[in-house]
């Protein structure tokens, strides 16, 4: 049966990266059917998310979406509170030859699963002064209405939205296990100590659901002391389940490690759809000069063809990807390489031939 995928190119370099991106995963003559949904700069009747828009990512099976700053954000909350893609999955894996800041790199491959709907991202805020008077600090015993001039944010843990995200990360872990011949580990980390009721919520849900995997290990560590591990022997982690918040600045860090946010995948995913986009940003700075990096655009578009039931395709162009950063001939300049946008995907494709 033929697959849909909605393509949004993304605005300032991030078509550049999409772009030749989507001509190599059409090469691969797969039965899938490639649509143009006209958000940002290409929205028509006067709107950047159009109806016409939306029925289009409705029929699509996924969407493969570039990075916005800010043409196509409509697009993209309803990519996300729309579809309820409740998580969000980041690899992070080192290649040899990667530009990354540490010594001994080697052996790092693992992915944070950011819940993706939740936490502070309710995006309800307001007036401190707005607070009922019975609403205490914990800390001063005093109604936190009258604490003087100041705005609140409010963060929401649900039993329901924690555990079908923990469930998803048990499962990819038990995936993972198979794949790479070894022991599932799955880590839950948020700051439980500092925030009972939230983030201690959380971490109460997933250990209610360990018993369910008993194949996989299971450990819940505070965030700043995950933070600390991450960073001293990231090789120690395999599968890390987390808050919105927390997964969207630790899945940066991890980022980091392995050579930066040019090699930062993701895809979102919900009960019935996903959408899958690099995690970088549009690099407004380096826009029409070819030399932005695809890698995390590729390998968003691996993991969307495992999505869409072509796992080995999947696994063969992330294959492709490390042998060019293996050789270390065909590098972008963030990679210490002189290579173009062009050039690098082209060096995938050859690896595909």
């Amino acid at each position: 049966m033929t697959k849909v995928v909605a393509v949004i190119e993304g605005d300032d370099a991030a078509p550049e990266a999409m772009t030749p991106s989507v001509a190599l995963l059409q090469d691969l003559n797969l039965d899938v059917e490639w649509t143009y949904p006209p958000v940002g700069n290409a929205g028509i009747h006067g709107s950047t998310f159009p109806d016409t828009a939306r029925d289009m990512i409705d029929a699509a099976d996924a969407t493969y979406f570039g990075s916005t700053s800010g043409s196509a954000s409509r697009a993209l909350m309803y990519l996300r509170w729309g579809k309820k893609t409740y998580a969000n999955v980041r690899p992070a894996r080192y290649f040899p030859n990667a530009n990354t800041p540490l010594r001994n790199p080697d052996g790092i491959d693992l992915v944070i699963v950011r819940e993706n709907l939740e936490d502070i991202y309710l995006g309800c805020e307001g007036d401190l002064s707005a607070l009922p008077d019975e609403l205490f600090s914990r800390h001063a015993r005093v109604p936190v209405n009258t604490l003087g001039d100041g705005r609140y944010a409010v963060k929401g843990i649900t039993r329901q939205g924690t555990e079908q995200v923990v469930r998803f990360a048990f499962d990819l872990a038990r995936t993972r296990s198979e794949r790479l011949d070894r022991p599932g580990k799955l880590t839950c980390t948020s700051k439980y100590n500092i925030l009972p009721q939230t983030d201690g919520y959380f971490r109460e849900v997933a250990t209610d659901i360990a018993p369910d995997y008993p194949d996989v290990q299971f450990e819940t560590l505070i965030a700043d002391d995950f933070l600390c591990r991450l960073t001293m022997n990231p090789t120690q982690f395999d599968v890390v389940v987390m808050p919105n918040l927390y997964g969207d600045l630790f899945s940066d860090g991890a980022a980091g490690l392995v050579g930066g946010l040019g090699l930062a995948p993701s895809g979102c995913y919900g009960t019935d759809y996903a959408y899958f986009e690099s995690a970088h940003g549009t690099a407004p700075d380096i826009a029409g000069l070819n030399i932005i990096n695809p890698t995390a655009t590729l390998l968003s578009g691996a993991m969307m063809l495992e999505y869409l039931g072509y796992t080995d395709e999947g696994a063969t162009l992330s294959q492709a990807i490390a042998n060019v950063y293996r050789e270390g001939v065909v590098l972008t300049p963030d990679q210490g390489g002189t290579a173009s946008t062009s050039e690098f995907v082209q060096a995938v494709g050859d690896k595909l031939l």
